[in-house]
């Protein structure tokens, strides 16, 4: 069978098959895995050959000509025997470079290799998803920039409230991201190496390499981690790195999984009143049954996933929380699902929300009827301003513009009727102010505040974070 064909007799993963990117997929691959071990035994004997260890330059010859073409059948027949991974490759590295064999794995313990490699692997995925960040934000910008001034109801509770505009509310999207953005590029500066520490933490296999010299040790660990591409390093780790790193990049994922659902529950709700809508393709079927439809499923399936990413935070807090002393391996089978699923359900994430942002679809004369419906309750306090300069009393309008607001409530809510709150206002001998007196105060510009403003301001906050940076076009799996 074909290693790259979809076998149909066992469940496949489907954030693989169906949702995240190849990218994303290639950093949690065996390949990249397993290169990278092969890459760490590589720049461990490097570090001592340069620290006076006998390794010669032929056996690191051969290393470098067989780092990627790795015996998969060799090293999970090893596996089966030995019951131990790191071991298996060691044997595996050691066929394909057999001279490089005595000094394979020199001093080292398994999570010298492992741990390392994990750190890697979450370092390059957070990378990546800083791009599809960035791609988000290039297209909500414009999105925000456009719509920058058309007003729209606001919500509290999700009940009609002061009016904003289109372009502040994806700006409330926005800086969700941008402090998400701060978040991952924190990670990504300053995740620690785990360096070369040995069986408990203690560096004692290499102090003995090295005959009790401990200067020649801290440059063996500085040496690989420099030679892995990180500036930092922990000074201190059981056998394995502290996991509430694990913890710390999840619980930014878990962010960036709320940022994304707050977005897409917005737009589902929007999608309802038929004001804003996801993109939706010609030959898109919304319903099996119902043909008219215009399911928001790119929306729902962001919801879906950021549901499945945002407690794996807690997944990982429990591992931290239990590791015994110097480590317990109850981590293992843990960390080989929460981490690699929530990086890819993440990526999955972002691929729709670019997709989303780019296509966003407005539709100005629904959000104007509404305002329209709405408008003479939220011009209620301008209206009563408007009175007390015609010469009324401030407490006797409010009394009677509360009584007669509550009559229009009821005639919309009860009887089916159009808002006649203005008209009631103009009947009334309290006010004086006529139809068109008040007709002139419906402009809903005239109600959204500094919103406009304020999205300049901010969009002059964000337009750094875009400099020279250019999306590239996502198409979705399915």
């Amino acid at each position: 069978m074909n290693p790259m064909e979809t076998r149909k007799d066992r469940y496949d993963n489907p954030l693989l098959e169906r949702y995240a990117s190849a990218e994303m997929a290639r950093v949690f691959s065996p390949d990249f895995k397993f290169s990278t071990w092969r890459r760490l035994w590589l720049a461990l004997a490097e570090a001592e050959k340069e620290e006076g260890l006998p390794i010669t330059e032929g056996q690191l010859s051969q290393m470098r000509e067989h780092l990627d073409d790795i015996d998969y059948a060799f090293a999970e027949a090893k596996e089966r025997e030995v019951r131990h991974d790191v071991m298996a490759h060691v044997h595996t590295f050691a066929k394909a470079a057999p001279s490089a064999a005595p000094i394979l794995h020199l001093g080292a313990t398994s999570a010298d290799i492992g741990d390392n490699t994990d750190l890697i692997q979450m370092r390059e995925g957070l990378k990546i998803l800083r791009e599809k960040v960035l791609g988000v934000l290039w297209h909500l910008r414009a999105f925000a920039r456009k719509h920058r001034d058309l007003p729209t109801l606001g919500f509290t509770h999700f009940q009609s409230a002061q009016p904003v505009t289109v372009g502040k509310r994806a700006c409330l999207w926005m800086q969700e991201l941008v402090l998400d953005l701060e978040d991952l590029d924190h990670l990504i500066e300053r995740l620690p190496f785990r360096g070369i520490k040995g069986t408990t933490g203690t560096q004692a296999s290499f102090l003995t390499l090295f005959d009790g010299d401990h200067a020649k040790v801290d440059r063996l660990d500085a040496s690989v981690t420099r030679k892995a591409g990180f500036a930092r390093k922990l000074s201190v780790t059981g056998q394995t790195y502290t996991r509430k790193l694990d913890y710390r990049v999840l619980s930014m994922l878990s962010g960036l999984a709320q940022s994304a659902s707050k977005f897409a529950v917005d737009i589902r709700l929007l999608a309802h009143r038929k004001e804003v809508e996801e993109p939706f393709e010609k030959s898109q079927i919304g319903s099996s049954a119902m043909a008219y439809k215009r399911n928001p499923m790119r929306c729902e399936r962001m919801t879906s996933l950021a549901r499945f990413v945002i407690p794996l935070a807690d997944s990982t807090a429990q591992t931290a929380a239990n590791q015994w002393l110097e480590r317990t391996l109850d981590d293992s089978a843990n960390k080989r699902l929460s981490v690699a699923q929530a990086f890819l359900a993440v990526d999955a994430i972002l691929e729709i929300w670019q997709n989303v942002g780019a296509g966003l679809v407005v539709y100005e004369k629904m959000i104007r009827r509404h305002l329209d419906e709405e408008m003479p309750f939220m011009m209620t306090e301008e209206i009563l301003m408007e009175g007390v300069k015609r010469g009324g009393n401030r407490q006797d309008l409010h009394e009677v513009i509360r009584e007669l607001s509550q009559k229009a409530a009821q005639a919309v809510k009860a009887e089916g009727k159009d808002n006649p709150l203005l008209d009631l206002i103009a009947e009334s001998p309290a006010f004086p102010l006529d139809r068109a007196a008040l007709a002139a105060l419906m402009d809903p510009s005239r109600y959204t505040g500094r919103s406009a403003a304020i999205t300049d301001a901010f969009l002059a906050e964000v337009d750094p974070l875009l400099a020279g940076f250019a999306p590239k076009s996502v198409a979705l799996k399915v």
